[in-house]
Parts: structure tokens; C-alpha cells; sequence
């Protein structure tokens, strides 16, 4: 058992920078390389020089998206709770949680594809595909969401759980092994000197890159078997009122943030669609390219969670409230350096992906612009939700979403389109993360001085 120490001790002991940098460099690249392989296939179908197949992969996006509202409903909720419990050593409820989190997860993603498959029609309407985009962005579908939908789900849902322990490096390397995979077979998938499916083929590389990550997942657990709190043992799966209240309650919040991102994106995508395939694709772009610094921010955020979950439910709140202030400042810098780079050389950076198209481009260094700009206020919005997960606080989480897409983003993106035709809507996302920077602040600066004065607000800690 002496891995299990070595993660309490991290938990508990260790310097308080090398534990936050232990926990959220690996998550960080993790993320880091899942950006890469979604630039990867927009970088190779763009390639081709066609916007319609570019478009493809840019308008199913929406629903890749949605995978994440599983993700989060059972990674982000069990690897909570599993985190929690490690901190008041209730062992039993780590494995139940676990075991619930790798079933339910595993069991939606293969509904979730059912359900795409039956109503694919209505679906790619709603997506908004039109007569030159519909056969891509189906091809493109059949091997990501149809095909692909439970081992996406499920290779990321073990990652969280395998992260709950403070196992972040390995958590990684299943992550980061499949996306790395995906890159390799892109070019040979996509390419007319490969197998030239196209769009299609860079859905088939995914949908293989996935499987190998969830089997890396596997081997792991095999291999760690009694050392490990991670549970897989379809005899610990429970549905105590207590399990599923406190994954749902964190998890289900969560989700539903997801849910709002994808119509979110969605609203975008249909009203960037008039304005033809290449502003499409140069949306996509840079939508693909503002990832970067956001995903940095999310993988940073979610990698602290399990100290911020452990030492809140031990009691160690001045070791909670300063993992969050390290973490939160490493962030912020990283994501003002970001920007700046993007808001100087914005069309430096589309060229990376459509050379050879001087409208994408003329486009594209427009909204890169925008996109950017939020980031560092996204990066506050971000370990703010975090902190909420990781210690309970579900219904917190859910209003900042709530917030975040339907009281302000969505909004703004119909006004700024009406002031400012297909160029407002790259600021959009701005408006909201300025307002949703300062509120989560606040609302954070409150929570640690309630903690500081011996109160937990009544949160319990499962």
C-alpha cells in the first residue's frame, strides 16, 4: 500500500506548490494534447482544401461537446465524491462511487448513440447542415457519435476517477496516449495519398483512439489491482440513495453547464450559417484555437479539485484555500500570455489551418480576436466552478451556468450579431466571462472567509 500513502501524503503534506503542480501539470497536458487532436483534425481536413469537409467536423462539434454533459454528470460528480471520502477515509463509499461512475457512464454513452442514430435526420438539421454540408458532417458522425459515443464517454470518465486518488500522471497518460494516437492516424485516414475518407476518416481515427485509450484504462487497473481505491467490480455498484444524491448533485449540475455549452455552440453555428461555408470554417478555427488556453484553465481548475475536495472534507481548510491561490495564479498569468500571442498574430495562426484561403483567413483573424479576450476572465469563472465541485456545492455550479449561457452569452450573441453582423459574435463569450469573472470572486472570497471562521457552510462532506 505504499502508493496509497505516497497519495495521502500528497494530499496532506507535501509542499503545497508541488502538490498543486503534481495534480495539475499532467491534467493540464492531458488537456493540452485533446486540444492537439481536435486542431489535428481540423488541421489535416483543412488540408484538403475544402471548406465544406472543414465544415463538417466545425458543425458536428455541438455534439461531440455533448459528450462532456456524461462526462460531467458521472466523472466530475463520482471523482468528488471519491476525493471526499479519501479525506474522512470512508473507503467503502470511494469504491461504490467509483463503481457507479464507470457503469452509468458506460451504459449512456451506448443510449446516447442509439438515440443520435434514430433521429440522425432531424439531428443534422438542427446541427445545421444544408445540402453541401449534410453527407460530411454524416460521414464524419458515423464513426465519432454512432460508433464512438460510450468509449469517448468512458475513457474520459476513468481518467476522472483514476484522478480522484491523485493518480493525475497516469490519468494522463490513458488520455494522452489515445490522443496521440489520433494524430497518428489522421493523416493516413483523411489524406488522398492515405485512404482519402475525408472528414469521414478523421472520425474513424478518433473513434480508434478512443478504444485504445479506454483499454489502457483497463490494463491499468489490472495492474494495480489492491492498490488502487478505484472500483470497477460491477458488485460494488450500488444505488444507495446516499451514492447517487451526492454524485448527482454535483454531477448532474455539471451536465447540465454542458448541455447549455452545446446550445450555446449551436446558436452560433446557425448564425454564423448564412454567411456561408467559409465563415463557418473560420469560426471553427478559431474556436478550435481559443481551446488552447481554455482547455490550460479547465485541465488546471479540475486537476487541483481532488486537493480541494480532500482537504475540505478533512478540515484542512488554510491548505484548501491555498492550493486554490497558487493554482489560480500559475492560471491567470498563463492565460494573459495566451491571448496576447493570439491578439497579435491572430492571422499567423489561422494560416496555420487555411493558408491558402485569404477569406477564412480575413475572417478567422477577426474572431480569434474576440475568442481570446475572454480567456483570462474564464480562467476565475473556471476555478470558481471547480472549487464548487470538488466540494459539494452542485447547485453554486449550476447557476454560474445558467448565468454564463442564458442570462448573458446567448443574449449577446443575437444583440451583437443584430449591431455587428457575424463579427459580434465572437465577442459574445467576452461579455459574459467579464461579468461571471467578477461575481466569481466574490462568490469565492465569501466561501473562504465563512471556511475561515470554522464554518462549512453546512456542506457535508458527502
Amino acid at each position: 500500500m505504499q502508493e496509497i500513502n505516497s497519495k495521502t501524503y500528497l494530499f496532506e503534506s507535501a509542499p503545497l506548490g508541488r502538490a498543486c503542480a503534481s495534480l495539475a501539470v499532467p491534467t493540464v497536458f492531458s488537456s493540452l494534447v485533446t486540444v492537439l487532436y481536435n486542431l489535428a483534425d481540423t488541421l489535416f481536413v483543412s488540408m484538403l482544401g475544402d471548406s465544406v469537409q472543414n465544415s463538417a467536423v466545425t458543425l458536428a462539434a455541438p455534439v461531440m461537446l455533448a459528450f462532456n454533459a456524461v462526462n460531467n454528470l458521472f466523472g466530475v460528480g463520482a471523482s468528488s465524491l471519491m476525493s471526499r471520502s479519501l479525506g474522512c477515509k470512508d473507503f467503502d463509499t470511494v469504491a461504490k462511487s467509483s463503481a457507479f461512475g464507470f457503469y452509468c457512464s458506460l451504459f449512456c454513452g451506448l443510449i446516447f448513440s442509439a438515440l443520435c442514430l434514430a433521429f440522425r435526420s432531424p439531428l443534422l438539421t438542427l446541427l445545421g447542415t444544408d445540402g453541401s454540408t449534410r453527407a460530411a458532417t454524416d460521414a464524419y458522425m458515423f464513426w465519432t457519435v454512432y460508433c464512438g459515443a460510450a468509449p469517448a464517454i468512458l475513457n474520459v470518465v476513468m481518467a476522472y476517477l483514476v484522478r480522484a486518488e491523485g493518480s493525475a500522471l497516469h490519468a494522463s497518460i490513458g488520455t494522452m496516449a489515445g490522443c496521440l494516437l489520433n494524430v497518428a492516424l489522421d493523416p493516413v485516414f483523411i489524406m488522398p495519398w492515405g485512404l482519402g475518407m475525408g472528414a469521414a476518416g478523421a472520425g474513424l481515427a478518433t473513434f480508434i483512439s478512443n478504444c485504445a485509450a479506454c483499454c489502457y484504462f483497463f490494463i491499468l487497473l489490472a495492474a494495480k489491482r489492491g492498490k488502487t481505491y478505484v472500483c470497477v467490480d460491477i458488485r460494488k455498484l450500488s444505488f444507495e440513495r446516499r451514492i447517487v444524491g451526492a454524485v448527482c448533485g454535483v454531477g448532474i449540475p455539471a451536465s447540465i453547464q454542458n448541455i447549455l455549452n452545446v446550445t450555446g455552440m449551436t446558436i452560433l453555428n446557425n448564425l454564423t450559417r448564412p454567411f456561408g461555408p467559409d465563415a463557418i470554417a473560420a469560426m471553427g478555427i478559431c474556436q478550435k484555437l481559443a481551446q488552447l488556453p481554455m482547455y490550460t484553465a479547465l485541465g488546471t481548475s479540475q486537476g487541483v479539485m481532488p486537493l480541494v475536495s480532500y482537504n475540505y472534507s478533512s478540515g484542512d481548510y488554510p491548505r484548501m484555500k491555498g492550493g486554490v491561490r497558487v493554482t489560480l495564479t500559475a492560471s491567470l498569468a498563463l492565460q494573459i500570455a495566451v491571448t496576447a500571442l493570439f491578439c497579435l498574430f491572430p492571422a499567423f495562426f489561422v494560416r496555420l489551418f487555411m493558408r491558402d484561403n485569404a477569406a477564412v483567413v480575413e475572417y478567422g483573424s477577426r474572431f480569434l480576436v474576440g475568442f481570446s479576450l475572454a480567456q483570462p476572465f474564464m480562467c476565475v469563472d473556471f476555478m470558481a466552478v471547480s472549487v464548487f465541485q470538488a466540494v459539494g456545492l452542485g447547485r453554486n455550479s449550476l447557476i454560474f451556468a445558467v448565468l454564463r449561457k442564458i442570462v448573458f452569452e446567448i443574449p449577446a450573441l443575437l444583440l451583437l450579431n443584430r449591431l455587428f453582423p457575424l463579427y459580434g459574435l465572437a465577442y459574445a463569450q467576452l461579455v459574459a466571462e467579464v461579468v461571471l469573472a467578477g461575481i466569481a470572486a466574490a462568490v469565492l472570497a465569501r466561501l473562504f472567509r465563512r471556511l475561515g471562521q470554522g464554518k462549512g457552510g453546512g456542506i457535508p462532506a458527502q
